[in-house]
């Protein structure tokens, strides 16, 4: 009996306590911008891998966690990019305006702190690479996810909000190709230039995993 419950500790990568402070964070964070910026919000790509980063962690998912980091590991380095510059400088030099609403005193400290997410995110996510390894299959996961969220984006959420910039590259919708036709060219780019070089990063800087981690692949 001993022995069976030192193996399954054994096996357990992540630890305990680590799973419970994500998840009461994100136990926090959901009713907030649930309230404060409407159940589309959390179609955003960084919102999905905040949630599905919770199963991962809890299942230990080499894949899921993949997944999640080929996702978002590039746009939010971009965002921290942008949010840091800010920060030091006192205004938009990079011209991403991705972060200007945690500079917005209209909004409550509390909301925009819970916003930090964005910076230990992709932290959290390398760690658990470190940790479980890497799953080659997630470039493809990431694809077909990419290839859902997208249209569902689009004609579910209102653009004035242009979440996952499905409406345009900025502020304002884009008006030089048609709708659909500006769709699918961002359902291209993203895996050709988002999703396809982080893959080959993590593919060659992070370990495939080992082999005796079954739970959760």
């Amino acid at each position: 009996m001993k022995s069976a419950i030192a193996g399954v500790a054994a096996q357990r990568m992540i630890p305990l306590w680590i799973k419970l402070a994500y998840t009461l964070f994100v136990g926090v964070l959901v009713p907030a911008y649930w309230v404060h910026y409407g159940p589309a919000n959390f179609l955003w790509a960084s919102d999905i891998a905040l949630l599905g980063t919770v199963v991962a962690l809890w299942r230990e998912s080499r894949l899921l966690a993949s997944t999640m980091a080929v996702a978002v590991l590039l746009p939010e380095l971009a965002w921290n990019l942008d949010f840091f510059t800010r920060l030091i400088v006192g205004r938009d030099v990079i011209g991403l305006d991705a972060t200007a609403y945690m500079f917005d005193p209209a909004r409550p400290l509390w909301l925009r702190a819970l916003s930090s997410f964005h910076v230990f995110l992709p932290l959290l996510l390398l760690w658990l690479l470190h940790r479980l390894g890497y799953d080659r299959r997630a470039l493809l996961a990431t694809t077909a996810l990419c290839w859902v969220v997208l249209p569902v984006s689009f004609l579910l959420t209102d653009p004035a909000k242009n979440i996952n910039w499905v409406f345009g590259w900025g502020e304002q919708p884009q008006t030089l190709l048609p709708a659909t036709g500006y769709l699918a060219l961002l359902m291209m780019l993203f895996p050709l230039c988002v999703y396809l070089p982080t893959h080959h990063v993590l593919k060659k800087s992070v370990r495939k995993g080992p082999s005796t981690v079954r739970r959760g692949n």
